[in-house]
């Protein structure tokens, strides 16, 4: 089977308004930078994109951000984008703030078919309104629901023309949790091989997640935040 796409642009020609999208990727490492781009070149709006983080002002979720495509967004950490803070404080951008050890555990729920989980992340404090709560052995918990998506937006190192992928250190992150639970999975890959090509060894994320493939290029890969030490 062969689930090769020929550019970004044609990957997200399926995608509508109101979608709700996972993107990939911890900081700017790993992120699905083309397809990102595609989509934000293409228009779409009134998007759920859920995301560790949003990007920078001028990269990644921020250009989605920037032009007013995202409706709201489900991430971890947002403190690298002045512009999610400033619409976010001014009631422009719907926002749900969640610990990042329940993210990635209600993706992969998600992915798994699991109808939620009790977690003592968040007991007592606003993350907890409105849920269920529990204790277990004398331990409170939280009821946490699992996250799917419309789409996944992943991004690998190397993948197969059956879509069977391979990531690279830091950039594997959230990745393979997120190509599990979408209706539809699209993956950009550094390296585009034939079948048989991939040790199975090395396979991360079967190609039965992935819908579609398309290789991107070239890549920024540009660092969020640089800290260097002075001489």
């Amino acid at each position: 089977m062969n689930k090769v796409l020929t550019s970004a642009a044609d990957a997200v020609s399926r995608i509508p308004d109101g979608a709700t999208i996972l993107m990939g990727g911890f900081g700017l490492c790993g992120i699905p930078e083309h397809l990102i781009a595609a989509l934000h070149a293409r228009g779409v709006r009134n998007l759920t994109v859920i995301s560790n983080n949003a990007g920078v002002d001028d990269f990644g979720i921020g250009i989605l951000l920037k032009s007013r495509q995202v409706r709201k967004m489900i991430s971890t950490y947002v403190g690298e984008n002045k512009e999610f803070e400033r619409q976010f404080l001014a009631g422009e951008l719907e926002v749900e703030l969640v610990p990042q050890g329940t993210f990635a555990e209600r993706i992969r729920a998600g992915g798994a078919g699991i109808g939620g989980f009790f977690t003592p992340a968040g007991y007592g404090t606003l993350v907890a309104e409105g849920k269920e709560s529990r204790v277990i052995d004398g331990t409170p918990y939280v009821l946490e629901k699992p996250l799917r998506a419309d789409f996944a937006f992943v991004k690998a190192w190397t993948g197969d023309r059956a879509g069977n992928l391979v990531y690279r250190r830091t950039a594997r992150n959230f990745n393979p949790v997120m190509a599990t639970a979408a209706d539809v999975t699209i993956a950009e890959v550094e390296h585009l091989v034939e079948p048989g090509q991939i040790d199975p060894d090395h396979v991360a994320t079967p190609g039965i997640f992935v819908k579609y493939i398309l290789q991107g290029g070239p890549y920024e890969k540009r660092i969020e935040k640089r800290t260097t030490r002075k001489p």
